[in-house]
């Protein structure tokens, strides 16, 4: 295999079994300088371990980026703005990560001069694309390297014997392994592989880690208050908060009522169906909150737009083309829409289950009382107008039919 020339490569490193085998492999392979890079985006672990194991390998530049900030209010809460679902029910909760690490390993590839990046996504899966496509859109000349493109240590026994030839410093008990491929952010966790990999078997009942079955929470429903402000929630119950602090208070409250498991096989970009279960607690909140304050606050036919173009949205995300011009553009007309939506949603959460309890919006609210109602409207809507409008719209149908009649 002729190797391309790499003088440094940035690793976007998480400090587990498969990217410390990706930092030696570099290193050996193409006899190159490797930078680190770990972000967090509110995955709930410590990451100063890998810090310590990247310095034990000799690593001169390491990255650990605190982004939980930056990938809500700049990812997460304009795809819901969106309201985007991939294939009726995913809420894209790793898709949505994918760019800013893509967007980050450039930027600290810059800062450092290097020529490369790495990832530890394999060539079967979702990941490797949106990494790729997300890195090639910023900085086209990028070289990117896939290990498990191009090396033969396809499981995790050759894994662990590389490992142990190079002195690479791995904890793990031996005999041991976690059933699930499992990867976390603010957003969402999700499980893979183990007995999920047969679409008829159920999941374990200790797979679940962030909510508690719906069979097994609170009695006793809680009511909360969202408030709106351009489509982004701004206040829980009346307070202000960061997006961060909304969605990490979205995902406890959620969590303790058993908000947000997902059980589905999803179509993957790379052509394979895959089954996966997710936990996005916060996030179906959201969703089903932001749905119901644009009911009050959007025309009637940007909100049936919105719905039109939002598969091809989210399809955008879920590929990989968070960094598209059609993205972008998509993108720019939804933020238009959203400038008048504001105002506040009370939901009640039980079980399980999100329900709308009230929405309201002093200022940006199309809905009109005195329309709406079924009593004496005290003329501010001739009902006997209907009778011509109907017509009019029935004008083609009638036609239709009357050349049916005559054949």
């Amino acid at each position: 295999m002729i190797k391309k020339s790499i003088n440094k490569v940035v690793l976007a490193y998480s400090g587990g079994l498969d990217t410390s085998v990706i930092l030696k492999w570099l290193q050996e392979t193409y006899d190159c300088e490797v930078v680190t890079f770990t972000a967090d985006i509110g995955q709930g672990e410590e990451l100063e371990p890998a810090r310590a194991k990247a310095e034990q390998m000799a690593i001169k530049e390491i990255y650990i980026d605190d982004l939980t900030d930056e990938f809500v209010s700049d990812f997460v809460f304009p795809m819901f703005r969106a309201n985007a679902i991939y294939e009726g029910e995913y809420l894209l909760g790793t898709s949505i990560a994918r760019p800013l690490i893509a967007k980050r390993l450039i930027e600290i590839a810059r800062e450092t001069n290097a020529d490369a990046i790495s990832h530890g996504a394999t060539g079967k899966g979702n990941d490797q694309v949106r990494f790729e496509i997300g890195a090639y859109a910023l900085e086209p000349n990028i070289k990117v390297i896939a290990p498990w493109r191009e090396w033969d240590l396809n499981s995790r026994e050759k894994l662990l014997a590389y490992a142990e030839r190079h002195a690479i410093p791995i904890e793990y008990q031996a005999g041991k392994k976690s059933p699930y491929s499992m990867d976390a952010n603010l957003l969402h966790i999700s499980y893979e592989g183990g007995v999920l990999e047969d679409p008829w078997e159920s999941p374990e009942r200790s797979m679940w880690r962030w909510t508690v079955a719906p069979e097994d929470a609170p009695d006793a429903a809680h009511v909360i208050e969202l408030g709106y402000v351009a489509g982004d929630i701004k206040t829980i119950n009346g307070k202000d908060l960061s997006p961060a602090q909304v969605l990490t208070e979205l995902n406890r409250i959620g969590g303790e009522h058993g908000i947000g498991r997902l059980d589905i096989v999803e179509n993957r970009y790379v052509g394979m169906k895959s089954r996966g279960c997710y936990e996005t607690p916060g996030g179906t909140i959201m969703l089903k909150a932001h749905r119901a304050i644009e009911s009050l606050t959007l025309d009637r036919e940007v909100a049936h737009l919105k719905d039109e173009i939002m598969p091809r949205y989210a399809s955008l995300v879920y590929n990989g083309y968070w960094w598209s011009p059609e993205r972008e553009l998509l993108q720019t007309m939804i933020d238009d829409s959203q400038k008048r939506v504001n105002g506040t949603v009370r939901i009640s959460l039980y079980k399980g289950n999100v329900t709308v309890l009230g929405r309201r919006s002093a200022d940006d609210s199309l809905f009109d009382a005195a329309l709406a109602t079924f009593e004496d409207d005290a003329g501010s809507y001739r009902q006997a107008d209907a009778e011509g409008f109907i017509k009019l719209n029935a004008l083609r149908l009638r036609v239709g039919a009357r050349r049916g009649t005559r054949s």
